[in-house]
């Protein structure tokens, strides 16, 4: 059963980020066709800059791709910047939670369900991070026609591979858990007496509880939306260095909600590993836009979702 949080104090918190009155620069350019690039930012409630990628999946040339299995685990861990120039792609998002963590290895357990090129190879789990990330967490699937929706656990499969909507996996992607469901916040909350059948379990290395949630940490976030019509793709980060102190995920959730008309969206791994990669339409040369809270390079991550896209008639630089 779902259960979240999603009320009128909820938006009210959130009221200050996504419409205060220190509304700051907001800067738009289309350095491929069908790819929209935003920066924005504001100095409410805190200094706060997001970098936004948005995908027209009905746009000619538009492909994206996964992260393949490979390696003893599950993939073989390396940068989003790096993995988008192995791909010859044009733009990327970090993608999946992973394990074991923190770790110098460089191969990993990709936590969540994950498809690349119509390879199914990691299942629905129950983490062990149950504090934070829900057990059988929705994912973000794109069949190879670009046709793209929130997927969910078959229960009548045991091996967790299969979801109850009749689609094909093709490119697929989890998260924590679903922050925006249907244009509204859905942050989890912590099961206790009065919330019985809620999806996180109290705990982790702060004892995280409601009213004390793993969601509300003021960080580095990632997250991946879908509009009401499922045609245009959010990839959203925000950072917390280079003078950007963050966001919580329920603040991610209102942000995408208010300006960018996003329906559906899932939080992904984020702080150290919050990467989005745009290649120079000049150059071709793929790299970080926003500022890593890991390493100039940005961190090596479990999964990247990788955006292929044709040359703008427009070319625009950022």
């Amino acid at each position: 059963m779902r259960t979240s949080v999603s009320s009128l104090l909820v938006a009210l918190a959130f009221a200050a980020v996504v419409r205060g009155p220190a509304a700051a620069p907001r800067t738009t350019t289309h350095p491929y066709a069908g790819l929209t690039y935003t920066e924005a930012s504001t100095t409410t409630p805190r200094p706060i800059r997001t970098h936004v990628i948005q995908v027209d999946l009905r746009a000619s040339g538009i492909r994206l791709t996964l992260t393949p299995p490979a390696g003893p685990r599950e993939t073989i861990r390396q940068s989003s910047a790096a993995f988008v120039s192995e791909v010859h792609a044009q733009a990327g998002i970090n993608g999946h939670f992973f394990l074991p963590f923190p770790s110098t290895d460089t191969s990993a357990w990709l936590i969540g369900l994950a498809a690349s090129e119509g390879r199914v190879f990691s299942a629905f789990e129950t983490p062990e991070q149950a504090y934070a990330l829900v057990a059988d967490a929705p994912a973000i699937n794109i069949d190879r026609r670009n046709h793209a929706s929130i997927v969910h656990r078959d229960p009548a499969q045991p091996d967790g591979r299969h979801v109850r909507e009749a689609v094909e996996l093709w490119t697929t992607v989890a998260g924590s858990a679903e922050i925006v469901t249907g244009g509204v916040v859905t942050i989890p909350r912590y099961r206790d007496a009065a919330h019985p059948e809620a999806l996180l379990t109290p705990g982790g290395p702060r004892d995280y509880a409601d009213g004390h949630s793993w969601y509300d940490v003021v960080t580095a976030r990632s997250a991946i939306g879908l509009s009401r019509d499922g045609r245009t793709l959010t990839l959203f980060t925000v950072d917390a260095r280079g003078g950007s102190d963050g966001m919580s995920v329920g603040e991610v959730a209102a942000w995408l909600i208010d300006k960018f008309a996003v329906w559906n969206a899932l939080n992904v791994d984020g702080g150290g590993s919050t990467s989005l990669v745009l290649a120079d339409p000049a150059t071709g040369k793929a790299a970080l836009v926003n500022t890593s809270s890991d390493n100039p390079n940005g961190r090596a991550v479990g999964s990247t979702l990788a955006v292929f896209a044709r040359p703008s008639r427009n070319r625009q630089s950022w």
